[in-house]
């Protein structure tokens, strides 16, 4: 961790920002007023038991004050705010003013670092506070548009290069905020209306403190651990599933879900283990139990595929975030999902078995108790680091830009599960069986299927998903033994946002092994908008933009509301393991970066607009 961002860790335990009424202008941010009632949440029905499923978005990855960090970031909210928010009510942003989602989630994961969980909120943490300095406050409104040099920090605020002394645990804390956490998401857990998972996250770090290799825990019911296990118990992954197993056999039954591989250095799907010792069966089975899913979009850059990886997909540099801070770029090898997808079908041809058969959600990792997956709704993941739209575009300098992550930060993902209904055990098996799929925001509905006989005759069908069900498998699924070497065919269905952006294209992404063991991708475009079909190449005339971008606006005038599809595997071959997944494309439009620009009058960073998108879990053939 850097000089500045330890300064700024310090500087916010030092002041009141609770009672900031702004960070850029007062005009754009009210004072968040604690003493008025809040408005009552909107009304939302019960959505009945659907054995077709029904599709539910929601966010599990989500931290408040009971985290070190955020608190030490000027977060004050606790589990009920995050609730609250999901739901769809006002709560107070870190920097004192009023956040609500547009619309509300159908479930959410209050998921707080189990390390030191709740110590820092009381007080019982050695962080080597200055005393009687500059309030954040001062430096934002005064100190706007000159740079913050080290020596300055060193000599004005008095911060030495020291950073955290963490010092013991105290367990009574640690086990108080967990209860407080337990009680929280019990509250908030309405059947079938929201519902409040229980969990934590288990933050491991590499050699490099920024190197993360960390888990979010999510349980089945309110039957969950005594504590939560920790980094501070074992820094290595086999530990924790070890610690899940012995909880599941008492009923306490869980899951983990990896995140941030992009920023892992390649440690977060390896061929190796923690000693560095060749997989092994046992591995896999452990790996593929406690890991069904892996969160692939969210505020710290995707973890899809990576551009050096996937070079020939021209839709693989999103949200690109895989800077060191000590300078350099992160190892992409073993650190996206699809690169990942397809050593594990190298290892199933090599070795028998495949550690990494996992399905994807997106998520936020919000360390502010709310979801800002909104573009025109952005208000940032850490108030003190990207709570303004002045310190998002740097306008504040707080930060040299050669240590700031801020821009290179999305605006968080959704996960979106295809359940029977909205409660626990229904959401968690879903997750578990991988019908699953992320989006990098936008409420997009996405549907995958594959089969063996689907044609395009069976999307006019009025029992089109029952009978998708019953003749083929969906994401997540499995198809093997191909009859009579027919290629499989996959029925996909996209709908747009319904207040959002048109879509551009569906594609396919297939990856499979040679015979030699080694595996190989291509992208397929399958369905587009605007009667475009796809060359001899395979590839689709691009459209035109919409995007104004000095007003940041855009209009729905090209793409398409909805696309469907039955596509067939034109290179299928019988003997070869594969994979598929679909990917879903909107049309251009604006980045928070665009809105942050047009709310302080100056030009947007690069890049101005993005194609947000949704991402399904694969479906995996094996001969």
């Amino acid at each position: 961790m850097t000089i500045f961002i330890k300064a700024l860790l310090i500087l916010s335990l030092l002041n009141s920002i609770l009672s900031c009424s702004r960070i850029d202008d007062p005009s754009l941010h009210p004072k968040f007023d604690a003493s008025k009632k809040a408005p009552a949440l909107p009304g939302k029905p019960a959505t009945p038991h659907n054995p077709q499923r029904s599709l539910f978005f929601g966010d599990l990855h989500i931290h408040t004050g009971l985290s070190t960090d955020a608190f030490s970031m000027g977060v004050r909210a606790e589990p009920d705010d995050a609730y609250l928010f999901a739901k769809g009510g006002v709560i107070e942003h870190g920097a004192g003013y009023p956040i609500q989602i547009a619309r509300a989630l159908d479930f959410a994961a209050v998921t707080d670092h189990s390390e030191y969980l709740g110590m820092a909120r009381l007080g019982s943490m050695d962080l080597d506070l200055p005393l009687n300095k500059r309030t954040l406050r001062d430096l934002l409104l005064n100190g706007n548009r000159f740079s913050i040099t080290k020596a300055w920090l060193q000599t004005t605020l008095g911060i030495k290069e020291h950073g955290f002394g963490q010092g013991e645990v105290n367990p009574d804390i640690v086990k108080d905020a967990w209860q407080l956490t337990i009680d929280s998401a019990e509250k908030h857990n309405q059947p079938g209306i929201f519902t409040a998972f229980i969990g934590y996250e288990w933050s491991a770090f590499g050699d490099l403190k920024e190197i993360h290799l960390h888990r979010n825990i999510i349980y089945r019911s309110s039957n969950v651990s005594v504590t939560p296990f920790s980094s501070l118990d074992s820094n290595r992954p086999e530990d924790l599933w070890r610690f899940l197993e012995k909880q599941n056999q008492q009923g306490k039954t869980s899951f983990a879900i990896p995140h941030n591989g992009n920023l892992s250095n390649g440690l977060m799907y390896q061929k190796v283990d923690s000693d560095n010792k060749p997989l092994t069966a046992a591995y896999s089975s452990m790996r593929n139990k406690y890991e069904p899913i892996s969160e692939i979009l969210q505020i710290k850059g995707q973890s899809e595929t990576h551009p050096t990886l996937s070079p020939n997909d021209e839709f693989a540099d999103f949200e690109i975030h895989d800077s060191l801070s000590s300078g350099g770029t992160m190892k992409p090898k073993g650190a996206y999902a699809r690169d990942a997808l397809r050593q594990g079908i190298e290892l199933s041809h090599s070795e028998g078995f495949n550690p990494y058969k996992f399905g994807v959600i997106g998520s936020s990792d919000s360390h502010n108790a709310s979801t800002p997956a909104e573009e025109d709704n952005y208000h940032g993941k850490l108030p003190i680091m990207d709570g303004s739209a002045a310190l998002r575009t740097n306008e504040t300098l707080l930060i040299p830009d050669s240590v700031n992550p801020v821009r290179n930060w999305g605006s968080a993902g959704l996960a979106a599960v295809w359940a029977e209904e909205n409660t626990r055990a229904s959401l968690f098996d879903a997750l578990k069986r991988k019908e699953t799929f992320a989006t990098s925001g936008p409420r997009i509905s996405l549907r995958f299927f594959g089969g063996w006989y689907f044609n395009k005759a069976i999307l006019k069908q009025t029992d089109l998903i029952k009978q998708a069900y019953s003749k083929g498998v969906p994401m997540g699924g499995n198809l093997s033994e191909a009859p009579n070497n027919t290629a499989p065919s996959f029925i996909v269905l996209a709908a747009k946002d319904p207040i959002g952006a048109n879509l551009d294209r569906i594609q396919i992404i297939k990856a499979w092994v040679d015979k030699n063991g080694k595996s190989h991708e291509t992208v397929f475009n399958v369905a587009a908008s605007d009667n475009r079909t796809a060359d001899k190449n395979n590839k689709l005339t691009p459209l035109n933009s919409t995007v104004n971008i000095k007003t940041a606006s855009y209009t729905n005038s090209l793409g398409a509301a909805q696309l469907t599809t039955v596509w067939s595997d034109p290179q299928f071959n019988p003997s070869q393991e594969a994979f598929y997944y679909a990917r879903a494309i909107e049309i251009q439009t604006p980045r928070w970066s665009t809105y942050d620009a047009l709310t302080l009058g100056i030009e947007p960073t690069t890049p101005a607009t993005l194609q947000e998108r949704a991402i399904s879990s694969a479906i995996w053939y094996q001969p």
